[in-house]
């Protein structure tokens, strides 16, 4: 296939070719186009192409300029210059294959890649090149591949492909619909699908109104499931379910397309590989874990077309117990976790406002009393050493502690090899990043222990807090409720909104 190479592609490219053997991380936005890079590497051996998906085994196929062995279900390779495989059926298949039968190994959603299946297959090969793609952002919390890949060899984010014009801008919106998903389990990383379209049963009204009130021009929506898609389209005049026995999909997409049907109600069936620019808004009525479920939808409505001014995106939201609902600020690394319940409404508008919101919306008393239990949580999944620090973690992932004076520390942001970047460039570890700070509050500010020291709080935390720590609090944070405060809890207010 003949394709005209955008800059940026061929800038990755050129990096990736003059690269010493070694294991590359590769960060492009999705709708940037992974699939046309990955398949223009200059080859120099056998290369193996792992995915772990069907359309992503056979959707790159049509890209190469040689023949392609598959290894996936029935289809075996025989001996083809590049092998496209299922990670689930090759790692079975090891045996097949010599240890240095590929000189290059491609992982596409690369952030699957520290998984024990992922694992095996690259103990097995001695190759010189193992190259990752992921459209995953920087979120340290959930991704971390730094025990697969050594170095991040090329960036393009989201913000990069929308300002650079490549992409569609995006104005987001929350919409609650009424669901409840407490009592719903997960399952592969994500909400278990049976239990999630009966949590999901009697929301079809509310998805339409939402409809009526925000869509604009050719929408897509993704539902639960066939019959919460049927549902939902029966509430929408002129709106088509396509689903995977959909035989006529492209018909569907060119009359979509040319403004014949309105919208397309789906459940979950464009995630990947589907072209549909003329996608104005999207409608994500299907809850998910998932960063990639999440971006690889919104990724259908990223497309820009003649006359269109951006792309709204319309999150259902409802109550969500524990779990984590990913939504639109998780497209630029926002976690609301750090945001109290009541106040993630305000986090929707331009998408690029959504980090500022977010920041905002979480500062805030609920949110600094909830401060210790959201640290804790992240360093034991990261399996961190806080040194007991009393570090607040910011919706961006950021990590900043409070001192008295107005004085400040932050540590930035983890990317997706668990490092992080401060001002003057240097680039660390998360965990010496850690270390450094904890030496340095040692070092340089022992009378403020109490203040930064978790351990020295808890000894007086868990008593009632003073009377002139309740007006105090009353009078910097006017409305907030002070029934049962801790000392703990008024120290960690007072602490903000007097050092900020």
């Amino acid at each position: 296939m003949d394709i005209q190479l955008r800059p940026y592609q061929k800038e990755c490219l050129e990096k990736i070719n003059n690269a010493p053997p070694g294991r590359y991380l590769c960060n492009l936005a999705t709708g940037l186009g992974k699939t046309v890079i990955f398949t223009n590497i200059k080859r120099r051996g056998r290369v193996l192409l792992l995915s772990h998906r069907e359309e992503l085994v056979r959707q790159p196929i049509k890209y190469y300029d040689c023949p392609v062995g598959v290894e996936m279900s029935k289809e075996t390779s025989h001996g083809e210059e590049v092998v496209s495989a299922s990670v689930q059926s090759i790692v079975r298949r090891l045996d097949k294959f010599k240890e240095n039968d590929f000189w290059m190994i491609i992982t596409d959603e690369c952030h699957h890649g520290s998984s024990k299946t992922y694992r095996k297959i690259y103990d097995y090969f001695k190759f010189d090149y193992h190259i990752g793609f992921t459209a995953t952002v920087n979120r340290g919390d959930r991704v971390r591949l730094d025990t697969v890949f050594d170095k991040i060899i090329f960036q393009r984010d989201l913000r990069w492909g929308i300002t650079h014009g490549y992409l569609s801008d995006i104005y987001c919106l929350r919409c609650n619909i009424g669901f409840n998903l407490s009592g719903v389990h997960t399952q592969n990383g994500d909400y278990a699908p049976g239990e999630l379209d009966e949590a999901m049963e009697g929301t079809a009204d509310a998805i339409a109104q939402a409809y009526r009130e925000h869509a604009v021009g050719a929408t897509l929506i993704f539902a639960v499931s066939v019959r919460h898609a049927q549902e939902i389209a029966s509430k929408i005049p002129g709106a088509v379910v396509v689903t995977g026995e959909t035989k006529d999909r492209a018909a569907i997409i060119q009359a979509f397309t040319n403004g014949e049907i309105p919208c397309i109600v789906n459940c979950m069936v464009f995630t990947e590989g589907t072209d549909i620019p003329r996608v104005e808004t999207v409608i994500m009525a299907r809850p998910t874990q998932s960063d990639i479920i999440y971006q690889q939808a919104i990724g259908r409505g990223l497309r820009l077309y003649p006359g269109k001014e951006r792309l709204t995106l319309i999150d259902c939201v409802g109550v969500t117990g524990s779990r984590s609902l990913v939504t639109a600020p998780s497209l630029l690394g926002i976690d609301l976790d750090a945001v109290p319940p009541q106040k993630r409404k305000e986090v929707q508008g331009m998408l690029f406002d959504l980090p500022d919101l977010a920041t905002a919306a979480a500062d805030c008393p609920q949110s600094w009393i909830r401060n210790t239990q959201i640290v804790d949580l992240w360093a034991k999944d990261m399996k961190y050493n806080m040194h007991n620090m009393n570090l607040f973690r910011q919706p961006d992932g950021s990590l900043t502690l409070h001192l008295r004076n107005r004085i400040k520390k932050t540590i930035p942001p983890a990317d997706q090899l668990g490092n992080v970047t401060f001002s003057n460039g240097v680039t660390v570890p998360m965990q010496t990043a850690l270390d450094v700070l904890y030496k340095q509050l040692q070092r340089d500010y022992p009378d403020d222990q109490y203040i930064w020291d978790v351990r020295e709080m808890k000894r007086w935390a868990n008593k009632p807090a003073t009377e002139n720590q309740i007006k105090l609090v009353q009078k910097k944070c006017k409305g907030f409720d002070t029934d049962g405060m801790t000392k703990g809890q008024a120290s960690l207010i007072l602490n903000r909104v007097l050092n900020r």
